[in-house]
């Protein structure tokens, strides 16, 4: 049979694992955002070093490497 100070322990838990849930919940969310962000801004970093030639047109690209 369980006594009234184990049920309160319990109870307590419970609401402590409530309350830890909630707020990973809440940073997943916030860390989804963040990487919806971060990838929107790489794809609009591409699409400016695209139209500005990017590494295509600099001459160090193309050169081998100085031990050759």
């Amino acid at each position: 049979m369980s006594n009234p100070e184990n049920l309160a322990e319990l109870e307590s838990r419970i609401a402590f694992q409530e309350d830890a849930i909630d707020k990973l919940s809440e940073q997943v969310a916030r860390q989804e955002m963040d990487i919806e962000r971060l990838i929107r801004m790489v794809k609009f970093l591409n699409n400016q070093m695209k139209e500005l030639g990017g590494a295509d047109t600099a001459p160090e690209a193309d050169a081998p490497p100085p031990h050759y």
